[in-house]
């Protein structure tokens, strides 16, 4: 077993169709749900990396239709970038047996990609330019989807992004009061409440679905080291069917605001409109041809309904007793609530002008 890790890496390892010699492995990333390493092989005297994530199957109980999702994408993909496929797109690795998983005797399950190098991702987005190029990458990931063949994908995890569902969730909380909390959110609760009517919007606009990665943050593209584009899009994890404002609402809530998700100083969360400019050239650079008109027209607004939304699952694991999201300090959770609802707020103050900025475009 690998000194740094707590799997055995090398006898994972050992069951992929990699050529050459085991040399070492490592953890790898910033990622909170899957156990990343990054592995070199000694191929021909030259050390060659690859990934290697452990699927966390208690987020992702079925992981063989998880599997199904990211090969059929990436082989998609492969397809359309052709020569450029290994470096645009993951490249799955198959098992010796000629599966995309390996499952291990304790009942882990195994993927391994071939490393992209000379490109990174980012934690936090730092200029106009990165949004840009990230959102740019994802309105490209979904285009070229557009005409993946059927079947429909399986859903990794059902009714991620129904509002609805969520918000009915939060009313389960707040009547149900497990924890003795109500009384601590009184003011979240009632902005919740004044906003409830948003809930359903874009499940009501008769949107197509879509192929959706539905977890857009910057640290999902890696980004060329030499040109800073936006060259592959990670984490397929989430790939699964749902409407392309998902993907879109989670970039603004996600790169429009230099303040940290549980920011208590709320002073400094603000919705920055030249990031949001960025985005939306970006993601039309990629999509102008492929969106409907009713898909552009609610751009500006998903990105308050997904803020709300992931407000609203913050305010729920709270009054919950904190049993979804991982908690650092006491009321953690309320205070990622109240980021959210600040950035809300902030977008609402500026709506119109994106409304504006969007539609001239």
């Amino acid at each position: 077993m690998d000194m740094t890790s707590r799997h055995d890496i090398a006898g994972v390892a050992g069951q992929f169709q990699i050529l050459g010699d085991f040399i070492s492995a490592a953890p790898y990333g910033s990622g909170h749900i899957n156990d990343t390493y990054c592995a070199v092989f000694d191929q021909g005297g030259s050390p060659v990396r690859y990934i290697f994530q452990r699927i966390n199957h208690n987020v992702f109980k079925n992981p063989v239709a998880l599997m199904d999702n990211i090969f059929r994408v990436t082989s998609h993909l492969q397809s359309k970038y052709r020569s450029e496929g290994s470096r645009r797109a993951l490249t799955v690795i198959s098992t010796r047996l000629g599966q995309s998983y390996y499952c291990d005797k304790a009942g882990n399950y195994w993927r391994a990609y071939i490393f992209i190098e000379q490109a990174r991702s980012y934690d936090s987005v730092e200029t106009t330019s990165q949004a840009f190029e990230a959102a740019k990458a994802f309105g490209g990931f979904q285009t070229l989807l557009a005409d993946l063949p059927m079947p429909r994908l399986n859903e990794t995890i059902s009714g991620f992004h129904d509002t609805v569902k969520r918000f009915k969730a939060l009313e389960a909380a707040i009547a149900g009061d497990v924890r003795d909390r109500v009384k601590l959110a009184g003011s979240e609760i009632d902005f919740a409440m004044r906003h409830k009517a948003i809930a359903s919007v874009l499940l009501d606009a008769g949107l197509p679905e879509r192929v959706t990665h539905n977890d857009t943050k910057l640290n999902n593209v890696l980004l060329d080291d030499v040109t800073g584009e936006g060259i592959c899009v990670i984490d397929l994890d989430t790939v699964m069917p749902g409407l392309v404002l998902y993907d879109f609402g989670d970039m603004v809530r996600t790169a429009t605001c230099q303040a940290k998700e549980d920011e208590t100083d709320l002073s400094k969360v603000q919705m920055q409109f030249p990031m949001f400019e960025a985005l939306v050239r970006g993601y039309l650079a990629a999509t102008g041809d492929f969106l409907t008109a009713g898909e552009k027209r609610q751009l500006a607004f998903s990105g308050k309904l997904i803020t709300f939304e992931i407000g609203v699952r913050f305010l729920t694991d709270f009054l919950a007793g904190d049993v979804y999201f991982k908690v650092h300090r006491e009321w953690h959770n309320l205070d990622r609530c109240r980021t959210q609802f600040a950035l809300v707020a902030s977008i609402e103050k500026q709506e119109e002008a994106m409304q504006r900025w969007v539609a001239a475009l």
